[in-house]
């Protein structure tokens, strides 16, 4: 049986193999522990171990863990964990995550970024966001149709609490990786796209695409954050 130290090292020689095959520095990926379905002592042994961004999808899951790893107010602003909601937000829950989590990776509809630019607003607060797009079409998927992405971008100018910084996709779950590389190209292509209109901010920078399964091929594409669970800390719980 592997251990989480092992799958670390397994992950991160993959991750700089991909790096080598693109031409890419491994300084340019940022890897997100998915820690949804592990246990708190899981969850801690992982940040012990340096994976110091961790995502969950659920408060109600998630608030034991931020409890007991963040909850820490002597540690200094670099020993704390840096939580990443990856999952659908409902709008009546977006004041139990925003000010505990620091990066949001589903942001896909004005109602949500009213909602969440109103908590911000009251933390005094500045909320980076990744703006969730349905790139392979997918009715189990949610976000953005492509075509709704610029006009959303220029809407989110209403909510100066919102910092988009980049594009979220998830692609189909396929046997073999390769089959996903059309969606991740996709993606990176509307990045460029957004970067290249300068009435749009230029704030949107990165890709948070690729998970236990296809990240390899995601990074090739351009991702800049990967979300790994299974293959990194494993699953314990539903």
């Amino acid at each position: 049986m592997t251990t989480l130290q092992d799958r670390i090292q397994l992950v991160e020689e993959r991750i700089q193999k991909a790096c080598d095959r693109s031409g890419r520095s491994r300084d340019e990926i940022q890897i997100i522990a998915v820690t949804k379905y592990v246990s708190l002592n899981t969850t801690k042994a992982a940040f012990e171990q340096g994976l110091r961004h961790l995502g969950e999808n659920r408060w109600k899951v998630a608030q034991e863990k931020w409890e007991a790893i963040s909850g820490n107010a002597d540690q200094d602003a670099d020993e704390q964990p840096i939580w990443h909601f990856i999952g659908s937000l409902q709008t009546n829950k977006v004041k139990d995550v925003i000010g505990k989590f620091t990066y949001m990776h589903s942001l896909d509809r004005l109602s949500l970024a009213e909602a969440i630019h109103k908590r911000a607003s009251q933390l005094g607060i500045i909320v980076p966001c990744f703006i969730q797009v349905n790139v392979s079409g997918e009715d189990s998927k949610q976000g953005l149709e492509p075509e709704q992405l610029f006009t959303f971008v220029e809407q989110l100018g209403e909510f100066p609490s919102i910092k988009p910084i980049g594009l979220m996709t998830m692609a189909p779950y396929e046997a073999e990786p390769e089959q996903t590389r059309s969606v991740f190209r996709a993606l990176r292509e509307l990045r460029d796209e957004l970067q290249q209109r300068p009435e749009l901010p230029n704030t949107i920078t990165h890709l948070s695409m690729g998970m236990s399964n296809d990240f390899d091929v995601a990074i090739e594409e351009g991702a800049t954050w990967i979300r790994l669970g299974t293959i990194l800390v494993g699953k314990e719980e539903e």
